[in-house]
This record gives C-alpha cells, sequence and structure tokens, in this order.
C-alpha cells in the first residue's frame, strides 16, 4: 500500500503570517494529487500555543503562527475537505508521532510500498518529517513531489530538495 503524507498545508504557511506566492501556487496541485492518489492519507498539522515566543523555535523565529484554534491554524479549505483523517499534530518541525504511526502501520496493518510527501515548507517541515519518515522505515522508498512543495524561499526550497536527494530521498516532479 502506498502512503501520502501531507505537511503543514495550513492557512498561515500558505497566505497568513508566514505565507509566500509559492505556497499559494502549490495549493491546486497539492489538491489534485491528494484526490487522485490511490493509498491511505495522513497529514500533519504545525500546532503551536499561546506562549509561542516563548519557546526555543520562537526564539529563532519571533513570528506567530499556526497557534491551535485561529484560522492560521486550520488546514486551508481546498485541502482539509479532502482527509479523511484528523490531522497529525506537530509541536516541532518533524513529527515523531508520524513516524510511530507509519512504522506501527508498516508492522502490524499493511507492509507500506512507499510514502510520498508534499507540503509546506520544503526547507524546514517537509525535509525534517522525510528525513524522519526514512529513518522509521529505511526500506521503504520516501518520495517528495516537488511540485507540490514550497520553501521559505525557492532557492531554500531547491537546497532542500538537494539535500534530500543526498539522503537517498527520491524528488519527483521537478
Amino acid at each position: 500500500m502506498k502512503v501520502l503524507l501531507v505537511i503543514d498545508m495550513q492557512n498561515d504557511f500558505i497566505d497568513g503570517a508566514l505565507g509566500t506566492e509559492e505556497a499559494v501556487k502549490i495549493v491546486p496541485r497539492a489538491a489534485e494529487k491528494i484526490k487522485a492518489f490511490d493509498g491511505k492519507i495522513w497529514a500533519t498539522r504545525d500546532t503551536h500555543e499561546e506562549n509561542y515566543l516563548d519557546t526555543q523555535e520562537g526564539k529563532n523565529l519571533p513570528v506567530r503562527h499556526c497557534i491551535r484554534g485561529t484560522k492560521g491554524w486550520e488546514i486551508c479549505p481546498e485541502i482539509q475537505g479532502l482527509l479523511k483523517e484528523e490531522p497529525i499534530d506537530k509541536a516541532a518541525f518533524g513529527s515523531m508521532e508520524a513516524g510511530r504511526i507509519l512504522k506501527e502501520y508498516h508492522e502490524r496493518t499493511e507492509a507500506i510500498e512507499s510514502v510520498t510527501l508534499l507540503g509546506l515548507c520544503t526547507d524546514i517541515c517537509v525535509i525534517s518529517n522525510a528525513m524522519i519518515v526514512k529513518a522509521s522505515l529505511p526500506e521503504v522508498p520516501v518520495i517528495v513531489d516537488a511540485s507540490c512543495c514550497a520553501g521559505v524561499t525557492p532557492e531554500s526550497h531547491r537546497r532542500a530538495l538537494d539535500a534530500m536527494k543526498a539522503c537517498q530521498i527520491m524528488v519527483v516532479g521537478e
């Protein structure tokens, strides 16, 4: 069985506090990929609390975003309407919980043939989660669809794709 992992397709990363033109552009492609995907789909949701600015991340990136319960925290409507399962909330760039869920599913329910990732931001959360998936399921191909990802900048998006390739993560859709 194939898995699609949709990373942080939230309003704050698209057209909110940390939004970019590139992120806005990938939403329709990501929605089409989700609609056409034949397999299991999980999603992650960046989740911060009111004390965000007091956290390690908040001190390094002092832009309030994805605060639980706000519009910015919500998965964008075009994507949310396609998801059948509640997103996996994560307080850090990478989700150890997503890695655990995938490994457990693979070992106890059904063998996973591949895991494809798409979403935001390529250079922060997509790469972090791709590495966690690779470490959790080292013999399962991990794929990133670059056409359905956007980085903080086009340059950092490109660097992240190159870094993932060096770690034997297949990058498609360039």
